[in-house]
């Protein structure tokens, strides 16, 4: 098979790996494989579409704050190009984590590298906390040194960016919910942010202007504000992307339902243990299921590769389902 600009090359795996290491069930079709192929190819160009948006657009509204922030004399701009300015580093790391994250696993990485996804959303979560905390000490020191007011035409500017920012934050939302990546779905948040922080700025310019002599730092207020948003932000995305990283147990919901669906396999007695794990939008399950002890080895084999097939064919979620029989009647020693 053929790779194309996007990197195909990362499904061609399903096709040349033999049958012992294949992640499909031979009871599989082909077409089925194919379908999974074309649906990963799907979510990593969604996912690039949006990042590369984003990254464009950030690029752009950087240069346009830090010029008219510096001319215009609104250190609340230019704490907003700063965090738009980290806005474009973060999406070059959300475009890496996403590449990284397809692709196909190997010898030293046999689970994939589905990690990279949580991997870019807690370094763009730290970058959020950083950028607040260059604001909080750049709008600090300001307060305390007189500046004239900013100019009126720094408003125009702002709203402008609100506007190109909550456009993007509903678009790459909307995406990432759709690919299930918490890398895409953490930008998202941060074009949110720089949202915030702009009408934050514009509030603030708003009132030094009409105030007039002595209200010249509600700017500095007004980038202070948004910081400690940016910085809420920060700690609302950074924590879910730990979590994954550490192999928390997904929803309770979604583990009992695998339960019940490997409970309701003929031959099953009882599901003693479920266990799950994320690996990017993916998942990785270990089950212990008990069967008749005077059953034969052939047909217990069957039976876990029926839990499996099952459980695969009704949450295409789940890349792989790890199966271990016990004797319904174990003795206390059996492990």
């Amino acid at each position: 098979m053929a790779t194309n600009r996007l990197g195909s090359s990362v499904y061609v795996w399903r096709f040349t790996l033999p049958a012992s290491r294949s992640p499909f069930p031979a009871s599989f079709p082909s077409c089925c494989i194919l379908i999974s192929s074309v649906q990963k190819k799907s979510r990593l160009t969604r996912s690039l579409r949006a990042t590369f948006l984003g990254l464009a657009a950030n690029a752009a509204l950087t240069a346009a704050k830090f010029v008219a922030g510096i001319l215009g004399h609104s250190h609340a701009l230019v704490a907003d190009a700063v965090e738009s300015l980290a806005d474009v580093f973060s999406s070059i790391v959300v475009w890496r984590g996403l590449v990284v994250a397809a692709t196909p696993a190997d010898e030293d990485h046999p689970y994939g590298h589905g990690k990279a996804e949580p991997i870019a959303a807690a370094i763009v979560a730290t970058m959020l906390l950083v950028a607040s905390g260059w604001i909080v000490f750049t709008a600090s020191a300001a307060l305390r040194q007189p500046h004239p007011a900013p100019a009126p035409f720094t408003l125009v500017v702002l709203v402008l960016v609100v506007a190109v920012k909550e456009s993007l934050f509903r678009f790459v939302l909307r995406e990432s919910l759709s690919v299930e990546s918490s890398a895409v779905q953490t930008d998202a948040w941060h074009h949110r942010s720089d949202a915030i922080t702009s009408l934050a700025a514009f509030i603030g310019i708003s009132v030094a202007l009409v105030g007039g002599k002595g209200y010249e730092t509600a700017d500095d207020v007004a980038a202070l504000a948004a910081a400690l948003v940016i910085a809420w932000n920060g700690w609302r995305l950074l924590r879910p992307a730990l979590n994954e990283l550490m192999d928390t147990l997904p929803s309770r919901e979604m583990v009992e339902r695998i339960r019940q669906i490997g409970q309701a396999v003929p031959g099953v007695e009882r599901v003693e243990k479920c266990l799950a794990r994320k690996m990017g939008h993916q998942y990785f399950v270990d089950m212990h299921v008990e069967v008749d002890p005077q059953m034969t080895v052939q047909r217990s084999h069957d039976i876990a590769h029926e839990v499996k097939n099952r459980i695969r064919a009704q949450i295409p979620r789940v890349r792989d389902v790890l199966v271990h029989i016990e004797p319904s009647r174990s003795s206390p020693n059996d492990e």
